[in-house]
């Protein structure tokens, strides 16, 4: 929520109170990552089993997850150090960041673990280093901006106030999504073990294209943000549906480009995971699923960032939790029936359409069209 809180500020001329919501979503970065910390070491094994975790994987997998927690208040600062400056129409050095981060993130990576020997451990703890070094960067261009404006670094309880509450709204929104990604894991780990590495291949392909497409949404935030702040609500809705042309145009493209991909090389593309032939196979199949839904997905990314920079979160929290209160029974209940991986993923167009049809209805009507900071 930083990003459209800033962006309104800009919007509206108040260039001077961007800087202290920084310093404000600094401090609640910092506690939420603690907290998360502290909450997920407590609840490693009970959670890791819930997912689906076997005893055949259960070490590895809390040694990553335990030692990922390390990097949670670094990546909840990178997170707020983002907002801030995606809010005042900086997109460069978040960019810079992303990347040098995950360069990094790769090259300790190979050194610990084909250099030393290292094991999966090692891997975890790349990432850790990488998420600190980044919110290292954010810190010191958020302390300069507070120099630059004479900002208190005092924690200010009425500011953090009011970000807790947006906050409570987009942690619902998040819950919800990850909650869904989280079941439908869940449940294709206990449909078999080519269902769950299928369907893994696929949904880091889907992520894959939800991260281009995304694109379209942060631009949108920060615009609508902007113009709304300015009081500019007509041209705040004409920027939406430009925002709208674009994405759904953008998934479209991708999502021709990966079925032809697909069609012409036949089993390349899920062969590049896994050299299991059955894996293989229902790969293909999946992946042709994440393609078809590539436009709609680029419709529900748009139209999330059109609300995320209305500050319209506690609409978006509901429409993500009635979208997974409807996913949920229809996952587990053809899971209970017997019925297999297709079935899963026809749930998850379910998800999809009924996300993209609530967010579509909130942008036709006018009631996130709220002018000023």
């Amino acid at each position: 929520g930083s990003t459209a809180a800033v962006a309104r500020l800009m919007g509206a001329g108040h260039h001077d109170k961007a800087a202290p919501q920084a310093v404000q979503g600094l401090w609640l970065a910092l506690a939420l990552g603690v907290a998360l910390a502290a909450i997920g070491a407590a609840t490693a094994e009970p959670l890791l089993r819930a997912l689906g975790a076997g005893d055949e994987v259960l070490d590895q997998a809390l040694t990553y997850f335990r030692v990922s927690l390390l990097g949670a208040p670094g990546m909840l600062v990178m997170l707020a150090g983002v907002g801030y400056l995606r809010g005042i129409k900086d997109t460069v050095r978040p960019l810079w960041v992303g990347v040098g981060t995950a360069v990094l993130n790769l090259a300790v990576e190979l050194v610990l673990i084909y250099g030393f020997g290292l094991g999966i451990g090692a891997s975890a703890a790349a990432t850790v280093v990488a998420q600190w070094l980044g919110a290292g960067f954010y810190l010191w261009w958020i302390g300069r901006a507070v120099r630059d404006h004479h900002v208190s670094l005092r924690p200010d309880p009425a500011t953090i106030r009011r970000l807790v509450v947006v906050g409570a709204d987009l942690l619902v929104r998040t819950v919800s999504l990850v909650g869904t990604f989280a079941l439908a894991t869940a449940v294709a780990a206990r449909i078999g073990t080519v269902d769950v590495a299928s369907h893994q291949i696929a949904f880091q392909a889907w992520m894959l294209l939800a991260l281009t497409m995304d694109a379209m949404a942060i631009a949108a935030q920060t615009m609508v943000g902007n113009l709304l702040g300015a009081g500019l609500a007509d041209e705040a809705r004409r920027i939406g549906h430009r925002v709208l042309a674009w994405s759904v145009g953008l998934g479209a493209t991708l999502g021709a480009v990966l079925i032809g991909v697909l069609v012409g090389a036949d089993g390349v593309l899920p062969g590049v995971f896994s050299a299991d032939p059955a894996v293989v196979a229902l790969a293909g199949f999946l992946l042709l699923h994440v393609a078809a839904m590539a436009p709609l997905s680029g419709l529900a990314f748009g139209l999330d960032g059109i609300l995320i920079g209305a500050g319209d979160q506690r609409y978006l929290a509901r429409a993500m939790g009635i979208s997974f209160a409807v996913f949920a029974p229809a996952a587990v209940i053809g899971h209970t029936l017997g019925a297999g991986i297709g079935w899963l993923w026809g749930a998850i167009w379910l998800f999809m359409v009924v996300r993209s049809a609530l967010l579509a209805t909130r942008f036709r009507g006018s009631r996130w069209q709220v002018v000023g900071a």
